[in-house]
């Protein structure tokens, strides 16, 4: 009897463990990911093809803001996103040196005042005792020449007061243009040099965007061409842009060509810093228009000749659908497609040795 149970617990045991395994199974198959797959659309030999080129967003109008004065910041009038008004103040230097120097412009312009007002007497003087016949010539035109010099040293004097003067408002920062700071690289007390950035202003209200184009595109490209635009930031949204600059000649740095799109469609989202890709449609007319095409690397072959599998499905995962297909010429595009295949419909272009007719995938 004890044999018998000692069985029977085995055979329980046994049947448990290949239920667990099973499950397991069943399990793993269910947890089975769905495989992704790349695809194109069938098209026109030689119509409408679609490119697209990153570039970055910006406004129109971007001001590096500096001083034109050395000196350290007193005072900094500047924050992110700050709007401003052309004119208004956005940071004072100190000045002491461009202060001193004016206040020193005007002591030489005083005494140089002073000394010409001298001259102009003695002028005068000498020549009414030369005209009386009590001084000679050489002594009028010495005072002639001296009185000139004076003149010429209180103009210069002069000039030098109105650059110092200048000097003093170099040390002002004003805002060239309504905008908003786009930053701010600087602090008070620091020490500035000439020149050296310490904000950026966007000065424009328009949004370009610059890129480089290959020698491949350049030529079907024009200024005034309509072209679209999205922003990684704004998914699924499109905008209307044209083209208002193409370089004539290649830019060695980066071995493309420059050009500059501006988004003709108003969107308070669109942020200058933003990536962007710029959509180009390119056509050409000179092919007929009733060929169509598809990658050579989504055409496959098997014991049954030539085929595609289509790529059913609207959302982000679908099936693929073995299709039999009549190719014609191999083209720069593709195979030619003689039968089997209509306009716009999707195919895969890799992987087709492991699809099954009917399986599974995730559009990538």
């Amino acid at each position: 009897m004890k044999i018998k149970l000692k069985q029977n617990y085995g055979v329980i045991g046994i049947l448990i463990l290949l239920f667990l395994i099973s499950c397991g199974k069943k399990e793993k198959e269910e947890e089975a990911p769905v495989r992704p797959v790349k695809f194109e659309k069938v098209a026109y030999l030689g119509g409408d093809k679609v490119r697209s080129f990153s570039g970055t967003a910006k406004t129109e109008k971007v001001v590096n803001l500096s001083f034109r004065s050395t000196g350290i910041i007193t005072e900094l009038n500047m924050k992110l996103g700050q709007q401003v008004k052309k004119g208004e103040l956005l940071g004072r230097l100190d000045n002491v040196s461009a202060r001193l120097n004016y206040e020193s412009s005007i002591e030489q312009m005083n005494s140089s005042e002073s000394q010409m007002n001298t001259a102009k007497l003695n002028l005068n003087r000498v020549k009414k005792l030369y005209e009386k016949g009590s001084s000679s010539l050489s002594d009028y035109e010495d005072a002639k020449n001296s009185y000139r010099t004076a003149v010429a040293s209180f103009e210069s004097s002069k000039r030098s007061v109105a650059i110092q003067k200048d000097q003093i408002q170099f040390g002002y920062l004003y805002a060239p243009e309504d905008g908003a700071i786009a930053s701010v690289s600087a602090e008070v007390d620091e020490n500035v040099t000439p020149g050296e950035p310490i904000g950026v202003l966007n000065a424009g209200t328009a949004i370009e965007i610059s890129l480089g184009l290959p020698e491949s595109v350049i030529n079907a490209v024009k200024k005034d061409m309509k072209v679209k635009v999205s922003f990684s930031a704004l998914k699924g949204e499109k905008f209307n842009a044209v083209i208002t600059e193409v370089a004539p000649a290649l830019d060695r740095s980066t071995s493309t060509y420059p050009i500059t799109v501006m988004v003709t469609d108003s969107d308070e989202r669109i942020k200058s810093g933003m990536a962007a890709n710029v959509l180009f449609e390119f056509v050409d007319k000179t092919i007929a228009d009733d060929i169509l095409v598809v990658p050579a690397s989504s055409v496959g072959e098997d014991g049954n000749g030539r085929f595609v599998f289509i790529v059913q499905g609207e959302g982000e995962t679908g099936n693929v659908k073995k299709q039999a297909i009549k190719i014609g010429n191999l083209t720069p595009e593709g195979f030619e497609v003689v039968e089997g295949l209509k306009i716009g419909q999707r195919v895969a272009t890799a992987g087709l040795q492991t699809l099954l007719n009917g399986q599974e995938v995730k559009l990538n």
